[in-house]
């Protein structure tokens, strides 16, 4: 690729913030980083960019574009969750809002920034995608690949919740074309579960698994959380057994934190909380535990928080962390077009009014500078553990390891992470604490923000 050089970030950094390594005690606010500026930082001031963005045909050297549709809808809110999720919709709210999904995604088929730009991901997310009906979906899936073709499409993720699976609704998601199951167990043990507010049981586990591998899918991945409400070393180990002995594909660890929008952070805040949370030590040592033993059973690390075996990939992943572009549809989704975040209304009326009215629903988004693409880049794929410098250099036209000279060499001090020529590779206890790393490559203006 062409060096780029008066237009790429400037060759100077700020003093480096202090990192989050310091946490002990779980504290309420958000931990994970899925983004960058940080959401906080969006606002309605740059919707104008976004519109304008939109209407502008794509460049020769435009990146690959995907699509996230958000599919709000769940038997029940775990205690954990921080999503724009719906438990009370009925069935006709469901179709209304499969209606207005389908409407926006036509909506941005017309737009001149899509135009000759096949799909390359899916990804449904939720929420719960498996919670509509086979019937519904099929209507959904048959209207976005009208407006957008998925003959080049690489992947297309579909997220799933136990106790919403039948083996019929089952193969009716994989004749739709979803090349990755992601099934969302948590956990295995049922006091766990129940005292997370998970809606499904281990029953309903043991029923579903068998229909998954008989079915057929391309990649199936399971969704782990260490540190649940109520976690005991015993529990634990029981639970990293019976996802090894679920022969998934994948097999993605998350370490619990506590958002500001959820039940138990709000118990935590007022008092109420029945029973004590896990420390971060302690949830790093379960994380060190679940890599250890998936790795003994055949799986390697792909990042952070992924085990994969064979040649497992994860398109919407690696797409996302290096530059793509991303339409965000339904309640609240995120995307990202031509250098500009954009996010959709969290209100269930708006966007449906948005929708009717033939507006896109956004209301809120972030320019970004060269600056910020490459911090962005640098600190999503730092994720995976490792990173090379010559990524960069081509895209960027910058070197990083010079450029983020001083929070790398305070890192590499700490232990959390080695130098070497042409890049930099995360330590074990590195990338245990991945996320809490990265507000040190921050640029001075955000690294104090709020994230959300």
């Amino acid at each position: 690729m062409e060096r780029k050089s008066h237009d790429g970030p400037d060759a100077t950094r700020p003093e480096p913030a202090t990192s989050r390594l310091e946490m002990a005690e779980t504290e309420v606010g958000s931990v994970f980083v899925s983004n960058y500026p940080p959401y906080s930082r969006w606002s309605e001031g740059d919707l104008t960019a976004f519109d304008a963005a939109v209407h502008a045909a794509p460049g020769a050297d435009a990146p690959p574009l995907g699509m996230y549709l958000h599919i709000p809808f769940c038997r029940k809110r775990c205690r954990f969750c921080y999503f724009r999720v719906y438990t009370d919709k009925n069935a006709d709210e469901v179709k209304t809002y499969c209606e207005a999904l389908a409407r926006e995604i036509d909506a941005y088929a017309a737009l001149p920034i899509t135009q000759d730009r096949p799909l390359r991901f899916v990804y449904f997310g939720g929420g719960t995608p498996s919670y509509i009906a086979a019937k519904h979906l099929a209507e959904l899936v048959q209207r976005i690949q009208a407006a957008f073709p998925w003959d080049n499409v690489e992947e297309v993720t579909f997220e799933c919740e136990p106790g919403t699976l039948t083996r019929p609704k089952l193969e009716n998601i994989r004749e739709l074309g979803i090349t990755r199951l992601s099934l969302g167990v948590e956990h295995f043990n049922d006091h766990i579960l129940q005292l997370n507010g998970r809606a499904h049981v281990s029953t309903e586990i043991d029923r579903v698994l068998p229909w998954i591998h008989e079915i057929g899918f391309e990649q199936f991945n399971l969704d782990l959380i260490a540190g649940m409400i109520g976690e005991t070393w015993e529990t634990w180990r029981d639970t990293v057994e019976k996802a090894i002995d679920a022969d998934a594909d994948s097999v993605t660890i998350y370490q619990l934190e506590l958002p500001f929008n959820t039940r138990v952070s709000k118990e935590f805040m007022d008092g109420t909380l029945d029973v004590p949370l896990a420390d971060w030590a302690q949830k790093r040592a379960w994380h060190q535990y679940a890599i250890e033993r998936l790795g003994e059973a055949g799986y390697v690390i792909s990042s952070a928080y992924t085990m994969v075996r064979g040649d497992c990939t994860f398109r919407y992943r690696d797409s996302l962390w290096r530059g793509a572009d991303m339409l965000g549809t339904g309640v609240s989704s995120f995307g990202h077009i031509s250098g500009v975040h954009a996010q959709n209304t969290a209100n269930w009326t708006e966007y449906l009014e948005a929708i009717a009215a033939d507006r896109l629903p956004v209301n809120r988004a972030k320019t970004t500078t060269p600056q910020d693409r490459l911090i962005r880049e640098f600190i999503l794929q730092m994720k995976t553990g490792a990173i090379e410098a010559s990524y960069f250099d081509e895209k960027f036209g910058i070197d990083v390891l010079e450029y983020f000279a001083d929070p790398l060499a305070e890192l590499a001090g700490r232990g959390m992470l080695t130098l070497r020529a042409g890049g930099v590779d995360l330590t074990f206890a590195g990338l245990l604490q991945a996320d809490s790393l990265l507000p040190a490559f921050y640029d001075v203006e955000h690294q104090n923000a709020r994230y959300t």
